[in-house]
């Protein structure tokens, strides 16, 4: 009942449905210590909200409000300029793009209260952002468990520790992968002193939820901090939209030119991961990844980096999938669950369109023109769907289970068919090799180093990337 209360669910002390799915959800993996207490006063949130006055854009706590916080405070700290530090990063993240995305998320606190934060770039920092696998040496409790489940935790002041769980796929921007500018801001919370929040639409709410175009903290993180720290030195809480932390490769873009940037970008692919692929008619790979994609010819030499809209003119960044059809010679691109269709760069009459509404899944996995079938596969976790190009319906029987691919591993992120007439899966910097007469995977490797036709093999010089 307390963890139903807590998550928001009817309370029938029973393991039912509901409440085992939201066990299973993405979350953080500090203790929820004051759970019992927080769903106590659940129904108290509305009423301290209500009491909350507004001057010139300030957020100000009634007195209540700040005695309502005390019991959530694991601790503060007693000075006003803090540093961090970044010990380690995911090695297909660009160090910095990570930086940049570290220091929003902790400016996302400064703004709203009296803390400064400085990077210590090496030596000694008050806060500490690590990532590890498995067990770290914190406790069996608090072991990573790999993909899914808990994704990050962190320890109240004055310990000054963030661990993240190097067995996700981190992303900084909005597509495939586990943001990771809203992480390590929420656990940025906790090294503050904050505890979890009963309130879902808060940053400090126990799970995980994507990064959206809403003011990224609520009402109840801003008065929790300014009750520890107080209000800016200016006076005036600054609050950002999601949506300015989408893309931190566009920021370093902004940040460090363009010109240097293309170049450090010319094999960026590469050494990370892409969010869809796919290949035309004359051999050539689109790889696409945030705002950006890459056509590397069958010779093997990778473009540079061109931006989505000259392109292809109303799509947006960090597509979910995307096929070139060998019927139609159309792009299909898919995002959420909405999908455009491009002849050439034109977007066709009537699109986007929601796809959803048709049977199709929202967020696919992986689109492929499957030659065999003459028809648009779409992959999603553990099932395949099979669509018409016509109506962009879905086919009758579908969807199927993803054992008729045998071999082939759920959550793969593209597919294309080759000129040596078998089909590639990639995920992450995997690829599956798939026999279309058999109807099997038939070999598997990293894609980056061993297939020299995907444009990395200058890039990397022959050496292992990940």
């Amino acid at each position: 009942r307390d963890f139903q209360r807590v998550t928001h669910l009817p309370l029938s002390g029973v393991l039912d449905a509901p409440t085992l799915h939201q066990m299973a959800l993405p979350r953080c993996g500090t203790g929820d210590r004051e759970s019992r207490a927080a769903g106590a006063q659940q129904a108290s949130a509305a009423r301290r909200h209500r009491r909350t006055t507004q001057h010139g854009g300030r957020t100000n706590p009634s007195p209540q409000r700040q005695a309502d916080l005390a019991p959530f405070a694991g601790g503060r700290w007693y000075k006003r300029h803090l540093t961090y530090r970044v010990v380690n990063w995911p090695s297909y993240l660009p160090q910095r793009e990570v930086r940049l995305a570290v220091k929003a998320a902790f400016e996302l606190w400064s703004n709203v209260s009296s803390l400064v934060f400085w990077e210590a770039q090496d030596g000694p920092a008050d806060i500490r952002l690590t990532f590890f696998h498995g067990d770290h040496n914190d406790g069996l409790n608090n072991a990573f468990d790999g993909p899914g489940g808990a994704l990050a935790h962190a320890f109240f002041p004055r310990r000054g520790e963030a661990h993240f769980d190097s067995a996700e796929r981190w992303s900084l921007h909005s597509g495939k992968g586990r943001n990771l500018f809203i992480v390590v801001a929420h656990e940025i919370g906790h090294t503050l002193g904050l505890e979890h929040s009963p309130v879902k639409s808060a940053l400090m709410s126990p799970y995980y939820k994507k990064l959206s175009k809403d003011f990224v903290l609520s009402w109840d993180d801003i008065l929790a901090v300014q009750n520890l720290y107080g209000k800016p030195s200016k006076g005036l809480a600054i609050q950002l939209p999601g949506k300015v932390f989408t893309h931190f490769q566009d920021w370093s873009v902004d940040l460090h030119g363009g010109d240097r940037q293309q170049r450090s970008l010319s094999a960026y692919y590469c050494h990370s991961f892409f969010d869809a692929i796919t290949a035309d008619a004359d051999h050539n790979l689109y790889i696409f990844k945030g705002s950006h994609y890459w056509v590397v010819p069958a010779s093997g030499n990778a473009s540079d980096p061109q931006p989505l809209q000259p392109r292809w003119p109303g799509l947006p960044a960090g597509i979910d999938a995307c096929a070139w059809s060998q019927l139609s010679g159309k792009f299909y691109f898919f995002k959420g669950g909405r999908c455009w269709r491009y002849a050439g760069s034109t977007l066709e009459a009537g699109f986007p369109q929601k796809c959803s509404s048709r049977g199709l899944p929202r967020h696919p996995d992986t689109a492929l023109y499957f030659q065999q079938l003459r028809r648009l596969v779409l992959f999603k976790g553990p099932k395949y769907f099979v669509v018409s190009e016509e109506t962009l319906g879905l086919e009758p029987y579908y969807p199927r289970s993803l054992r008729d691919w045998e071999g082939l591993p759920p959550g793969t992120t593209g597919a294309l068919t080759h000129h040596d007439g078998f089909v590639y899966f990639f995920r992450d910097d995997q690829y599956w090799k798939f026999d279309r007469a058999k109807l099997q995977v038939v070999a598997t490797g990293k894609w980056a180093t061993q297939l020299p036709w995907m444009g990395c093999w200058d890039a990397n010089g022959g050496q292992n990337l990940f």
